[in-house]
């Protein structure tokens, strides 16, 4: 589904089969949105602002509406062909991936973005060995431009016109994930995840241009002193995570790099360099007077802003690129990382009763939208754009059915991050701004056959 006003509907139905190691999944997705308008970036904000909103756009594909018209969309969605032999399995899939330990956001791979096409050699099962347990996949695909031009594209400032058409090509992605599970500790997780862009005609035809992800982890490694001559978009995550099932609690953490660190002595001096993070922790508590019931917590915050200015090495935002891809990191139009967006912020909390497929809930989320913009280009530190939001959800099953429902009221300071003080009597430099203040609901139905 996409960002948009107004009502939007998904619906998916599939079939599954499999004949001894070939297995084939079609599940088709089709998307409609009103796509109502409503109100985009203020006119009203100054020229050299406008200008620095072009600073992002032009390095990202990341429409703030999806035209002007409804939006429909026919996708492949969870669509898969499969072959598997023991805890391997080759093919070729257009499903979401979800890479990493995050629960409301994911740092390389998310599902915010819709699916793409992509070619995978991932395992099914643990593999045991002597020294623990190891899971992983390795992807190559294509990822596609969303073709929406960002608003006032006419827009100029001290003479040049702000906006800067993006190049029309398919991009490469080549991504990996692995995980390992030490023998010797229980319930630990170690991982690493990787990914590269390029567009496909800069590309080579070498298996080393296809599988760039098993390059060294350095820039000095790579390169040399240079930079690499063909333009690729990097990144790079660790994590952990560790669970305890006596304990039913869950601890987990997840270190983002933007690009390639210069060498080792680069990355031990500045490891927050162009950097990102998430940790979070889950615990179960069971409800001793009713059997297979449980009182479930979770917190989680994730940090894409930065937090260092360094004059003398400027720091860019996460998922934008500024050396020759300019959409980013991103697929049709939408995030394949952390869908909160660059330099933006979140603390989620939630808790909820929970038995077996059901779960009654609340949940209080506070999203700082694009804090790296706020503090190089709006500069006013009364503007920024927080949403506070509190939700109620529900899961259930019933027979064949999964039932869940969702409702959302959020309080917007500063939307857009456009600072307007109340009317009435005045008080000085931090009167308070007028808020603006949204509502969403979801409802979804699955029948299992």
């Amino acid at each position: 589904m996409i960002p948009a006003r107004g009502y939007q509907s998904l619906f998916s139905a599939g079939i599954y089969t499999k004949y001894g190691p070939l297995s084939i999944q079609l599940r088709p997705e089709a998307v409609y949105a009103e796509n109502r308008a409503f109100q985009g970036f203020y006119e009203q904000q100054p020229d050299q602002v406008w200008a620095g909103y072009y600073g992002v756009l032009n390095y990202i594909d990341l429409p703030e509406r999806f035209g002007d018209k409804p939006y429909e969309k026919l996708l492949w969605g969870q669509s898969s062909i499969r072959l598997t032999f023991g805890s391997l399995s080759l093919g070729l899939s257009n499903e979401n991936l979800w890479w990493g330990p995050g629960m409301r956001n994911s740092l390389v791979m998310s599902n915010t973005a819709e699916g793409f096409k992509h070619l995978t050699l991932n395992t099914v099962k643990p593999i045991r060995t002597f020294l623990g347990s190891f899971e992983g996949q390795l992807i190559g695909g294509r990822l596609e431009n969303s073709g929406i031009a960002p608003p006032d594209t006419n827009r100029t400032y001290n003479g040049n016109k702000l906006y800067v058409p993006k190049r029309n090509d398919w991009r490469y992605i080549n991504a990996v994930v692995l995980s390992y599970q030490p023998k010797w500790i229980p319930g630990l997780f170690l991982g690493l995840t990787r990914s590269f862009i390029s567009y496909y005609k800069d590309m080579g035809h070498s298996v080393g241009d296809f599988v760039p992800v098993f390059t060294p982890f350095s820039k000095k490694a790579n390169y040399g002193n240079n930079e690499s001559a063909v333009s690729n978009d990097q990144r790079l995550s660790a994590f952990i995570r560790w669970l305890w099932l006596r304990s039913k609690m869950e601890l987990y953490c997840e270190y983002f790099r933007e690009d390639h660190a210069f060498d080792t002595r680069d990355l031990i001096l500045e490891p927050d360099y162009e950097h990102a993070y998430l940790f979070g922790l889950q615990k179960m508590f069971p409800l001793h007077r009713h059997n297979g019931q449980f009182i479930q917590f979770n917190l989680e915050v994730t940090q894409l802003a930065q937090t260092v200015t360094n004059p003398e090495r400027p720091e860019g935002e996460i998922y934008l690129h500024y050396a020759g891809i300019p959409q980013g990191y991103t697929n049709g139009g939408q995030l394949l990382g952390a869908g909160i967006g660059p330099g933006s912020n979140l603390q989620s909390v939630s808790i909820s009763w929970t038995k077996a497929l059901k779960r009654i809930g609340i949940q209080v989320e506070r999203y700082v939208h694009n804090d790296d913009f706020l503090n190089t280009v709006i500069k006013d530190p009364r503007a920024n754009w927080v949403d506070i939001s509190t939700s109620a959800f529900a899961e259930w099953d019933y027979h064949h059915f999964l039932f869940s429902a969702k409702t959302e009221w959020v309080r917007c300071y500063n939307y857009e991050w456009f600072y307007q003080p109340v009317d009435g009597p005045t008080s000085g430099y931090w009167d308070p701004g007028k808020n603006k203040y949204n509502f969403q609901g979801q409802i979804a139905v699955m029948y299992r056959f």
